[in-house]
């Protein structure tokens, strides 16, 4: 999943031009969609791209439901929304989805997945500033368990975590894990990062990856070459 961090979408659009033909998702975060809008989306899902919206949804439960139920119907084949709004608001978000389906049967059932930890969060922060107790695993895998209660297909986590994830919720639980870094790589603002290889060897479904390709002076080059180390 290519990460499209950028201010706008002519921006988005020549690394989306530089890396045609080449199977991915393309990841659409806040800042693309909030200068975009949801026609940006549309149209790579017109070209054929499978798309990861990721917005991040946490707010009250029936404000979650209107935002869950609007992005299923712009087509998204993954959003996400954060665990840490609690059992209600995931199963709100679930109720989005089967509300938009319902409506309109061309529509596609998205996956909707969970954000655990940030993976910019370490220790020290969740503990001392964010106020949870015990370890960043242990928050994760909490934070997996509701969300796999909840009826989610999935959570993000730090491929550090994709093996507990696992153990905890069922090998079919889908992990996308950001916090990529090909060997090498500038970590930049991560914390509990892993390369390609070792998050494939962790048993991840989805990996993440930004700026080692978006920030990479020839960005094709960049991602073939990651995807060599895989194969």
């Amino acid at each position: 999943m290519v990460a499209l961090d950028y201010p706008d979408a002519a921006s988005a659009e020549a690394l989306v031009r530089s890396l045609e033909g080449i199977p991915c998702y393309m990841k659409v975060g806040m800042q693309l969609f909030y200068a975009a809008g949801p026609s940006f989306v549309a149209d790579l899902k017109a070209r054929g791209y499978k798309v990861f919206l990721d917005l991040k949804m946490h707010d009250i439960p029936n404000t979650v439901k209107g935002g869950a139920n609007s992005i299923t119907k712009l087509g998204v084949d993954v959003f996400n929304v954060h665990a840490a709004g609690g059992s209600a608001m995931m199963k709100a978000a679930m109720e989005g989805v089967e509300a938009a389906l319902q409506a309109d049967a061309k529509l596609q059932r998205p996956l909707v997945i969970a954000v655990t930890q940030l993976t910019s969060t370490s220790q020290t922060v969740l503990n001392d500033e964010i106020g949870v107790d015990g370890s960043v695993a242990d928050a994760v895998v909490r934070y997996a368990k509701l969300a796999h209660e909840a009826g989610l297909g999935g959570v993000v986590a730090s491929p550090q975590e994709v093996s507990l994830i696992k153990t905890a919720c069922g090998a079919s639980f889908q992990t996308i894990t950001p916090g990529i870094r090909p060997a090498g790589a500038d970590v930049g603002d991560q914390s509990r990062i892993m390369t390609p290889s070792e998050a494939i060897a962790q048993g991840t479904d989805y990996m993440v990856i930004g700026r080692p390709i978006t920030a990479a002076a020839n960005p094709r080059q960049a991602l073939e070459t990651i995807i060599e180390e895989l194969v």
